[in-house]
């Protein structure tokens, strides 16, 4: 089984043999998601949904229609 390691806790993470490019995965150790980037060697970075709470939203809107 293929592995790499985890860009947050530098662990060793394992990957299917079949993984493609964009394919997620979980870090076991940290619980970090991470994302695919390469495949000869196995490359994993931090997922962008992982990176935030996955609403895209912070609750705030910036200014309304108004401009206020």
């Amino acid at each position: 089984m293929p592995t790499s390691v985890c860009p947050e806790c530098t662990e060793e993470v394992f990957v299917d043999a079949d993984c493609e490019q964009g394919d997620n995965v979980t870090c076991d150790e940290c619980g970090s998601k991470l994302t695919v980037v390469g495949l000869d060697p196995i490359e994993l970075d931090l997922s962008e949904e992982g990176a935030e709470d996955g609403t895209g939203d912070d609750g705030f809107d910036a200014f309304d229609d108004d401009g206020y």
